[in-house]
């Protein structure tokens, strides 16, 4: 199988809203035209209601309702407005895929954004871009499903396709892995080159020629929330954590307090560590609309 061969095909390519392409074509705009935006969202009820839905949910903290997309796109910012669209706007393309859970599937891609968002945030670096490449780091998985679902299953028979030793199993087996396949789809939606070199990263950052801290980020949100999503015991957690990324990071354990035996004693104790990020349950709340 060929890298190329998974995306060269037209009538096998996911197929994008208008609204979300026009935010994608954003990505590389110098002036945005937010009234054009706005405009645009507003012309499709459906999403309309659910970004509406998205603004007034426990996740922004509101202190009033938001009635409309041009207050949404006011009290938000474009950039969260565009994240939340395009997370939408990526499980209705690949709604159809099959041989995937693919509630499971998105709700992992969610934990990882909001996790991203919140380490790339508390640590200085960018949570807007960290959540949008969350939500898009292994939309490569759903291509390959849709296009090479023989090839793909004796893979998903022998690995789940959250695990996290998947990209190297992809690695040995194809000769690349479903980070490759969502970079190679970013480039023929259009997406910046920064943010398509990320997303070939994030399975192996140490890998890369230049250690990428978005690339490190997503990394550890996904393993967060594949601990989450995938129920692991803490022996298993433990195990998995990638320490050596946290450490290009300057990344204390702390944020896990499983991590860190003195945390691990304030858990037990009903005291968590103050630096330790908070449940997904705080972190995604009202969020889960964009998987409907």
């Amino acid at each position: 199988m060929q890298l190329q061969n998974l995306v060269d095909q037209p009538n096998k390519l996911p197929t994008i809203p208008k609204v979300v392409a026009e935010l994608i074509n954003s990505f590389n705009a110098e002036d945005v035209a937010v009234p054009t935006i706005a405009k645009l969202l507003a012309s499709d009820a459906a999403l309309s209601a659910k970004l509406l839905r998205l603004a007034n949910s426990a996740y922004f903290h509101v202190s009033r309702t938001v009635g409309t997309v041009d207050e949404a796109l006011r009290m938000l910012g474009f950039v969260m407005v565009r994240n939340l669209v395009l997370g939408n706007g990526m499980v209705a393309a690949f709604r159809n895929t099959k041989g995937m859970q693919l509630p499971q599937f998105w709700r992992y891609n969610l934990y990882t954004a909001c996790a991203a968002r919140w380490l790339a945030h508390h640590n200085g670096d960018n949570g807007d871009k960290a959540f949008t490449l969350g939500m898009m780091h292994s939309i490569g998985q759903l291509q390959l499903h849709a296009v090479a679902a023989a090839e793909i299953q004796p893979l998903d028979a022998q690995m789940n396709v959250l695990d996290a030793g998947r990209a190297d199993l992809e690695l040995q087996t194809l000769g690349f892995h479903y980070g490759d396949v969502s970079a190679a789809l970013g480039e023929i939606w259009n997406f910046p080159s920064l943010l398509t070199n990320t997303l070939r990263e994030i399975p192996l950052p140490l890998k890369a020629t230049t250690f990428n801290r978005d690339a490190g980020w997503i990394h550890l949100a996904a393993w967060r929330a594949r601990v989450e999503v995938l129920e692991l015991e803490d022996e298993a957690i433990i195990a998995s954590y990638p320490a050596a990324v946290a450490k290009r990071l300057n990344l204390s354990s702390d944020w896990v307090p499983l991590l860190n035996s003195s945390a691990t004693n304030k858990i037990f104790s009903g005291k968590v560590a103050d630096a330790a990020m908070p449940p997904f349950a705080e972190l995604a709340a009202g969020l889960d609309a964009m998987l409907e």
